[in-house]
């Protein structure tokens, strides 16, 4: 269990990666060389100079959300590059065939979210952690389309800096708003990319392994109401009588950058518009979501930091436009649905006191690849650079070779070593 190395390093020095102002970018007016490892100092790179020599760099990133709040930063409008199925047995497919569309809801939509939990419930495994291989078999399955441009060789197969699931990088738009759940991300660097996987802290596992039956019910009710709300088909009608299997999946793949950071991301996807006039992907995406119902000026201000900044995060990133939520009693009746279009949600939260900044939440994004792209210098799928955060810190990371830690697959290795056909 690589016990030699310390999870969260401290260093003499405590000199914070120092942000620097970066270009508005166009979309949001519209849409609001590798070096050896230190064998003593694990978290530190050695060079010519002795420490005493020379200062150490810097090793921790600031989460403070002052120290973002500037200019909103360059990001692209995302592009749907590809799409894949996972299906009941989380089998993967380069296709859309777990796809769903959209169906409007009547007026009262009166939603029963308990019906099936007992009978027609299939639940993923939730202690099968996959890591980065459904997109990495993705990479593969399209490689010839992802060639890059920079070489013809296979020193820098993938035209990317980063590769990573949606999910990871909106629990960094979150973090300087975070103040219960830390994290810890793994990145590799191999070939010139740099990979960012999750890795479950221990609060994250007691909390799974130890959830109450109230909770796990409840996760069911957010995919009882996608079933109310989506059909199969273009031309056909949602099922709400079916089996609820939470293996099945449809994720969108989407490239764009961040400043300059380029990245490669999926992300799973509810479902789509089924006017055949709606625009192209990832534009005619639709989130789904509950939450409860809103019956106190206390509990909408909630909503409004809260939940709504998980929402805004999770969807801006790939460009999906808008969430459909449906807004539930106590006992898991869907009362109404309204929807939120992601552009307009800043207007929002606008007047809630002290609230959540869009501003803030990328620009530390921004950063915080920056920082990665920084410290992680080693290009070698065995070196794995463990990032750290808990609430009110400091992010810092550790080093680690060889170890429980390593994510990226020998099948991955081995196929993206070999020159393309």
């Amino acid at each position: 269990m690589d016990r030699n190395r310390s999870r969260s390093p401290v260093t003499s020095s405590h000199r914070h990666y120092s942000p620097s102002r970066r270009e508005a970018g166009n979309w949001r007016k519209n849409n609001f060389d590798g070096e050896h490892l230190g064998a003593a100092n694990h978290h530190q790179y050695q060079s010519s100079a002795t420490p005493e020599q020379s200062p150490r760099r810097s090793q921790t990133l600031s989460t403070r959300r002052e120290v973002y709040e500037r200019d909103f930063p360059l990001y692209k409008q995302p592009v749907e590059v590809g799409s894949f199925s996972l299906d009941s047995q989380r089998r993967f497919f380069n296709d859309s065939r777990q796809l769903r569309y959209y169906v409007e809801p009547g007026r009262n939509p009166n939603f029963d979210l308990r019906d099936g939990y007992r009978e027609r419930y299939v639940r993923r495994d939730e202690n099968v952690k996959e890591k980065l291989d459904h997109i990495l078999r993705w990479i593969l399955a399209n490689r010839s389309k992802l060639k890059s441009k920079l070489a013809a060789n296979a020193s820098c197969p993938l035209d990317f800096d980063f590769v990573t699931w949606r999910g990871h990088l909106t629990k960094l738009l979150t973090t300087p708003y975070e103040t219960k759940e830390g994290w810890l991300l793994a990145v590799t660097r191999f070939k010139g990319t740099l990979y960012i996987s999750e890795v479950e802290t221990e609060a994250a596992r007691r909390e799974r392994e130890n959830r109450p039956e109230r909770n796990k019910e409840m996760m069911y009710w957010g995919y009882k109401f996608e079933q109310y709300m989506c059909a199969d088909n273009a031309d056909g009608e949602p099922d709400p009588g079916g089996v609820v299997n939470t293996n099945e999946a449809f994720c969108t793949v989407v490239q764009t950058r961040l400043t300059d950071h380029r990245l490669l991301f999926s992300g799973e996807v509810d479902c789509r518009d089924r006017d055949p006039d709606a625009p192209a992907p990832p534009a005619c995406y639709v989130e789904l979501k509950t939450s409860a119902e809103i019956c106190a000026p206390k509990q909408r201000s909630n909503f409004h930091r809260f939940k709504l900044l998980k929402w805004w995060a999770q969807s801006f990133l790939p460009g999906v436009p808008k969430v459909v939520a449906g807004f539930r009693d106590h006992d898991g009746i869907v009362v109404s649905v309204e929807t939120f279009q992601i552009s307009k949600i800043s207007q929002l939260i606008k007047n809630e006191h002290n609230c959540w900044k869009p501003t803030v939440c990328m620009n530390f994004c921004c950063d915080f690849l920056s920082f990665v792209k920084r410290e992680a210098t080693a290009d070698n799928p065995s070196v794995v650079y463990l990032f750290s955060w808990e609430p009110h810190k400091d992010v810092t990371y550790s080093v680690h070779r060889d170890s429980q830690y390593s994510f990226l697959p020998d099948w991955y290795i081995k196929e993206m070593t070999s020159s393309p056909e």
